[in-house]
């Protein structure tokens, strides 16, 4: 389970808030598949793949090793030819038209080099903006307001090879932001950051998000970034999407009774055998003088069950209290019952 964190606040945390409108769909991928080989050597990363994401949403991409995430987007930017299938982006068929796609849309790449570290920091986002064929004045004031929200408004004139990993991270978001596009694409834009920076760049995006109504598809193996931030999931498994629903919803899927229980003493092996075949404990932790473990029961009466048991056994209980699921664990009993792929 996740600790608690101080996590960015989302529109919809407002309980007073009211559900959005419908929105004008501007990233549409039909029955999208890439193979790489031939016949029986052919290797099928991406099966099947459709996927509609609205304007100002934030849809996190998950999947284990494998899933064809990587390749899923790579064939969405462009960076990959798909085998068979559509994308369209703000009204535009990347088959047709790439060159227009391109104008609308950004991405920041893990692994790759997103910005020049012997340019300055505003001399990346001027270069950048120019990429998109901005207008100069119009691209300048965009310029210093995300120098200003991003906390790197001292540091505009010196070269990104002279700052802090976190703030190379800010200097890369910031010149994909920088060219206005309809729909932004972020691969673990947090990785390699302590806490408080991660903490602080996801603040950020969310706001930027909700501020400038833009679009962006986040593909991250922190659940908590993905829980922060994204309206939606989608999760890939086998190059195919298996689940595709608000992160709310998807949590509240696995809201099954969750406790984690503290007795006294340290129980037999026999006994503690048989409470996990009968009722699945788990991360049973033996400590000097107690036990403690999670179980997950379908209703109030399964805990009463155990606790009989250990009740009968001549156990105190010391402590019990209910867990939560959160995105991680979802995402876990999700793949681990669709299974793993090969596919990048």
């Amino acid at each position: 389970m996740s600790q608690t964190t101080d996590r960015p606040q989302r529109a919809d945390d407002d309980a007073s808030s009211t559900a959005p409108p419908e929105t004008e769909t501007v990233l549409a991928v039909e029955d999208l598949r890439k193979t790489y080989g031939d016949g029986e050597d052919a290797v099928t990363a991406v099966d099947g793949v459709s996927l509609d994401v609205g304007r100002g949403e934030v849809v996190g991409v998950l999947g284990p090793n494998g899933a064809g995430k990587t390749t899923t987007i790579k064939s969405i930017l462009g960076l990959v030819v798909p085998s068979s299938g559509s994308v369209e982006i703000s009204g535009v068929d990347a088959d047709t038209d790439p060159r227009g796609v391109y104008r609308h849309v950004g991405a920041m790449l893990e692994g790759a080099r997103n910005t020049y570290w012997r340019l300055t920091v505003r001399e990346n986002l001027s270069y950048f903006a120019a990429l998109g064929g901005n207008n100069p004045d119009a691209a300048r004031e965009r310029q210093e307001r995300l120098l200003d929200q991003f906390g790197l408004a001292e540091k505009a004139d010196e070269t990104v090879n002279d700052l802090s990993r976190g703030q190379k991270q800010k200097v890369s978001l910031a010149a994909t932001l920088a060219r206005g596009t309809d729909v932004v694409f972020l691969d673990e834009p947090t990785l390699g950051l302590d806490v408080e920076a991660s903490l602080e760049l996801r603040r950020e995006l969310r706001r930027l998000v909700e501020e400038d109504d833009i679009t962006v598809v986040l593909s991250s193996h922190d659940m908590d970034v993905v829980e922060d931030v994204c309206d939606r999931v989608v999760i890939l498994s086998d190059g195919r999407v298996i689940a595709d629903d608000a992160v709310e919803e998807l949590v509240g899927v696995f809201e099954t009774q969750a406790y984690r229980v503290v007795v006294d003493g340290q129980l037999p092996g026999d006994l503690r055998s048989r409470l996990v075949a009968d009722y699945h404990l788990e991360n049973v932790e033996v400590l000097a003088d107690r036990t403690r473990f999670d179980v997950t029961l379908g209703d109030d009466d399964g805990l009463h069950a155990v606790l009989g048991v250990l009740d009968d056994a001549g156990y105190d209980l010391l402590d019990v209290g209910g867990l939560e699921p959160d995105l991680e664990d979802v995402f876990l009993d999700i793949t681990g019952r669709a299974g793993g792929g090969d596919g990048q």
